[in-house]
C-alpha cells in the first residue's frame, strides 16, 4: 500500500538553514537607513536585534548551522508530515491526472509554521542577555508562537495583536495568554504610535503596519527588550526553511517531485520557508513553477508599486525595497489576518522581479469554498491563510484534467483553522464579504511613498558573490 503519510525520523530534521541570498541571480537592493537614505548597517539595528540575527540578515553563506539548543527543541514537533492527498484528488475528480500533496504544519504546538523562527529569534536572543521580547501578530499565529518560544527560553513577551484579529480570534489571545505572554489590541493606548492612530481614527482595525510600529517602540523604549518579526527579514525567512528542506527529502522518499510549488504569501515567511529550497532547483536548471498566492482585498505583489517603503504605518523602520502598497494602508477586515500586510519580503520581491514566482489573488469567499471542499475530504481544516494556496490547488488540478496532462501538485498547509471557526461560520452563513481592491488604493499607495527613495535612484553595492 502506498502511503498516505510520507514521514521522516527525527534524525532528519536539517542541521543547516539554506539562505538563498547566495544562489538569487540578483540580489535584493540594499535596506536604506530611514533618516539618511544610505544603506542601513548593523550598528543601525543593533538597538533592537541581537548581532548574532542581524549577521544571518546580511549573509551570504549558502547554509547556517542550525545550534543543537534550537534542533532540540524542533524534535517537540518537526518532521513534520507530507500527506499524499488522495482522498481530495478523487473528490475533485482529477486522481488520473493531479497527484496532489501538502506539508501539514498545523501539528506544531502553536498550530502553525511560526515557532520554526520564533524558537530560533527567541535562542539567540537569550544568549544576549535580553529578558523580554515585543512583537506583533495579524492573525495571531505568530503572536502565539513567540510567546510559545519566550515561555521554554524563559523571557518576557508582549504581544500588539491587530485589532481586528484580536476581537475575530479570542482564543488565539487565549493561547498566548496560556504560554504567560501579554497581549493587547493594536492600535493601543501603550504607545505613541497608538496613541496617535486612535486619535485620528478610534475605530481603526488596525493592520500590521501599525503593530509593528508599537512593537518597535516598545522595544527601543527599553533597554532590555528586543524587537521580534515574524515575517518579511531574511532571517526570519532563513529559519523556515527547514519546512522546504524536509519536503525535498520526503519525495525522494517516494521517488516523486513536484511539477507546480503553491504556497501563501503574506509578509513572506511561509512561501520562503516553504519554496526557497525549491526555488534553489530550478535557480539551477530544474523544470517547475512556484506560485504565490494572497487576498484580492490586500494583493501587495498582484497590484503593489515596486518601491522603497517603510516597514510601519509609524515610520520607524528601515527603508525596504519592496512591492507596496503603502505603508499607511489599512486593509478590509478579511479573516486571513496573517496575509494583511502592506509590504513584502525583499528577496521575494527581487524574486519575483526576476520573473522566477508567479502569483494570483483571490477573494475570501473562494478560499473558503475552497477549504471547505478540502476539509470534507481531507479532514483537517484549514486556516484561512493556507485556504488561499488550496484554491490554486484547485485550478491547478481542473488544469490538469482539461488539458489531459499529469502533474505533480504540492502545497503548504501552514497551520490549522481551529480558532477561525467564526470566519467558517459566517462563511456557512452567508455573511463573508469579498473586498477587492479598488484603484484608487493604488493611487493612494504612490501618494504614500512620494518623497522616498526611488530603488532607481540607489546604486546597488558591488555583488560579493562574483569576487
Amino acid at each position: 500500500m502506498e502511503p498516505t503519510k510520507i514521514m521522516l525520523s527525527e534524525e532528519d530534521i536539517p542541521k543547516k538553514w539554506y539562505n538563498i541570498a547566495a544562489d538569487m541571480p540578483t540580489l535584493a537592493l540594499p535596506v536604506l537607513h530611514p533618516g539618511t537614505g544610505q544603506p542601513a548597517g548593523p550598528d543601525d539595528l543593533k538597538h533592537i536585534f541581537p548581532m548574532s540575527l542581524i549577521e544571518q540578515e546580511v549573509s551570504l553563506e549558502r547554509e547556517i548551522t542550525i545550534p543543537e539548543e534550537i534542533r532540540d527543541v524542533y524534535t517537540m514537533w518537526r518532521p513534520t508530515p507530507l500527506y499524499r492527498a488522495r482522498r481530495f484528488e478523487k473528490a475533485l475528480g482529477v486522481e488520473k491526472f493531479a497527484k496532489i500533496y501538502y506539508k501539514w504544519e498545523g501539528v506544531s504546538p502553536p498550530g502553525s509554521h511560526k515557532p520554526n523562527t520564533s524558537v530560533a529569534q527567541a535562542y539567540y536572543n537569550k544568549e544576549a542577555g535580553i529578558k523580554r521580547l515585543a512583537t506583533e501578530t495579524g492573525a495571531g499565529q505568530w503572536g502565539s508562537a513567540l510567546a510559545f518560544a519566550c515561555n521554554l527560553f524563559g523571557l518576557e513577551c508582549k504581544v500588539y495583536m491587530v485589532r481586528v484579529s484580536y476581537e475575530q480570534k479570542p482564543y488565539r489571545k487565549s493561547m498566548i495568554q496560556s504560554w504567560g505572554a501579554q497581549v493587547i489590541p493594536s492600535p493601543s493606548q501603550d504607545t505613541n504610535a497608538g496613541r496617535k492612530i486612535l486619535e485620528a481614527s478610534p475605530e481603526s482595525l488596525g493592520s500590521l503596519g501599525i503593530a509593528i510600529s508599537e512593537a518597535v517602540e516598545d522595544a527601543a523604549s527599553h533597554s532590555d527588550t528586543n524587537y521580534s518579526l515574524g515575517s518579511v527579514l531574511n532571517h526570519v525567512l532563513l529559519h523556515q526553511t527547514v519546512i522546504g528542506q524536509e519536503v525535498q527529502k520526503q519525495f525522494k522518499l517516494v521517488g516523486d517531485y513536484p511539477d507546480v510549488v503553491i504556497t501563501c504569501i503574506g509578509g513572506g515567511s511561509n512561501f520562503g520557508g516553504f519554496a526557497f529550497p525549491f526555488l534553489r532547483d530550478k535557480i539551477n536548471g530544474k523544470e517547475l513553477r512556484v506560485v504565490a498566492t494572497e487576498p484580492s482585498a490586500c494583493p501587495t505583489l498582484t497590484r503593489g508599486i515596486f518601491a522603497y517603503d517603510f516597514g510601519d504605518t509609524a515610520q520607524m523602520t528601515p527603508l525596504l525595497p519592496m512591492y507596496t502598497l503603502g505603508h499607511d494602508f489599512v486593509p478590509p477586515g478579511i479573516h486571513a489576518g496573517g496575509l494583511r500586510y502592506h509590504g513584502m519580503s525583499p528577496l521575494i520581491c527581487q524574486l519575483y522581479r526576476d520573473k522566477l514566482i508567479e502569483v494570483v489573488a483571490y477573494n475570501q469567499t473562494e478560499i473558503f469554498d475552497a477549504a471547505v471542499k478540502f476539509a470534507r475530504a481531507e479532514g483537517h481544516i484549514p486556516a484561512p491563510e493556507p485556504a488561499h494556496s488550496i484554491k490554486a490547488v484547485i485550478d491547478e488540478a481542473y488544469k490538469a484534467k482539461e488539458e489531459q496532462k499529469k502533474k505533480v501538485i504540492v502545497f503548504n498547509l501552514c497551520g490549522h483553522g481551529h480558532f477561525d471557526l467564526k470566519a467558517y461560520d459566517d462563511f456557512f452563513a452567508n455573511n463573508l464579504e469579498d473586498y477587492p481592491m479598488p484603484e484608487e488604493e493604488v493611487k493612494r499607495a504612490l501618494r504614500a511613498i512620494e518623497g522616498l527613495p526611488k530603488p532607481g535612484s540607489v546604486t546597488p553595492p558591488p555583488d560579493p558573490r562574483k569576487k
